[in-house]
Parts: structure tokens; sequence; C-alpha cells
């Protein structure tokens, strides 16, 4: 598929479905090579993040509060910030990424978080975005991601407002990952607001 066999291979270890803390585990291992990899990748999810975010909040958005949710290194802050957001918190299961996110400056505040298992820190009303791949080697956690968030939509807590279909995600490691044999996986971008807790009297 014309990219190096290492980033095939980093790649494929932590897409194939491992148990979370040996995907955590790999994910600390590669954040110091993660923005080059990605970059042979053409890794497009951190734009289309930002560019999703600022037509879900046109303005003012200096003042927007933004959880960056799997931030990884930063690269979505990155974005965020050319398009005039400045109150961004980010949290990631990898301390690893984390490490690498602070070095950007970009984020008010940063915490290690692994999503579904503990409470995520939104403020009441601030936007979360999130990003997943949708090739072969990724349905099941993009279902179980999927079910997650909808379980959250039900409750009340989120408000889904985008969930946007990108068919040029990234380039595939392998022709099985290939959508369509374009070269090419898919993925989608969503957005949800988090709900205020409403407390009502008692009368």
């Amino acid at each position: 598929m014309g990219l190096p066999a290492a980033l095939r291979d980093q790649v494929a270890a932590v897409h194939r479905g491992s148990a979370l803390p040996e995907r955590l585990r790999l994910y600390d291992g590669w954040a110091a090579r993660y923005e080059q990899d990605v970059a042979a990748l053409e890794y497009r999810a951190p734009h289309l993040a930002a560019a999703s975010l600022s037509f879900a909040f046109p303005a003012p958005r200096a003042e927007a509060r933004l959880l960056d949710v799997a931030c990884g290194t930063g690269l979505v802050a990155r974005e965020l910030h050319r398009r005039g957001f400045r109150c961004l918190h980010g949290v990631d299961g990898s301390a690893g990424m984390l490490e690498q996110a602070r070095s950007t400056g970009l984020y008010q505040e940063l915490r290690l978080c692994v999503l579904g298992t503990e409470p995520l820190p939104a403020p009441a009303g601030g936007f979360l975005c999130l990003t997943t791949r949708s090739n072969p080697s990724n349905l099941r956690y993009k279902a179980e991601l999927e079910a997650a968030m909808g379980q959250l939509e039900l409750s009340g807590a989120w408000q889904k407002l985008l969930a946007q279909e990108v068919e040029y995600w990234e380039r595939a490691t392998t022709e099985e990952e290939s959508t369509q044999g374009t070269g090419y996986i898919s993925g989608v971008v969503y957005i949800y607001q988090k709900c205020p807790v409403l407390h009502l009297e008692e009368g």
C-alpha cells in the first residue's frame, strides 16, 4: 500500500482489537512518533473534527468550552486553535499521549480518562467531539462507542448535534481495510452537547 512496513505493523497492532490495557500500552509507546506516522497516513480526523465544530458553533468561539475526547497528542487542539477556539480541555486513556498533548500548551486542562469506564469531566452545556474509523477491524469498537453514546443520549445527558460520515478518513494499511478499493478507510465525526443537569424542586 506504499507505506513503510513499521508503520503498517504499528497501525495493525493498535487496530487489532486487543484488550484495553494492551491498547493503551501500545498508544503510550507510539506517542513520540504518532504525529509523524499519522501524517504519512494522511489522517484527516483532526481537521474534520475542527471543521465540524466550527460549523456547530460558529461564533463567538473564544469562550466556547470544548472537551476533546481521546485527545491523543493534541492534533485537534491545534486545528481548533487556528479557528479561534481557546477554552480547550482534553481527556485520553494514554498517559504517553497526554504528555505530548500537554507540550502543545493549548489545553486549559488535561486528564487521564478512559471513555466508558469513567465519567467525563465535561462542564454542563459543553461540547464534545469524538471521531472513529469505520474500517472492518474497527466496526466492533465503533458499535460499542455508538451504543455508549446512545445510552447517554437516551438518558438526557448528551444531545447529538452532528454525525458526519467521511469517506477518505486516512490511508488504508491493507487492501482488506480499504473502503471499496479506494486505498482509504472511512470514518465518522460526532458532535454532542452535554445537557445541563436539571434540579427539580419538590412541590
